[in-house]
């Protein structure tokens, strides 16, 4: 199960770049693929979608720091 949140992490990582270059810039990642209408550029939104929802339930339980019950 590393592997699945490692990849899941990534995935995330790609979509927050996603939102900061389109909150800085106005350009979007599937704008590469055809702009946000493509087929391509909407299966990379659901997969970082999937990846999102994954993380939210299964974080706390993959997470050192979540896991251990220390306080931030």
């Amino acid at each position: 199960m590393k592997t699945v949140h490692m990849v899941a992490f990534l995935v995330l990582v790609v979509g927050g770049l996603n939102w900061l270059a389109l909150g800085l810039f106005q350009w979007e990642i599937g704008d590469l693929f055809g702009g946000s209408a493509d087929a391509v550029s909407r299966t990379i939104y659901i997969i970082i979608g999937l990846a999102a929802v994954y993380e939210l339930f299964t974080h706390k339980s993959n997470c050192r720091e979540c896991s251990s019950g220390g306080q931030m």
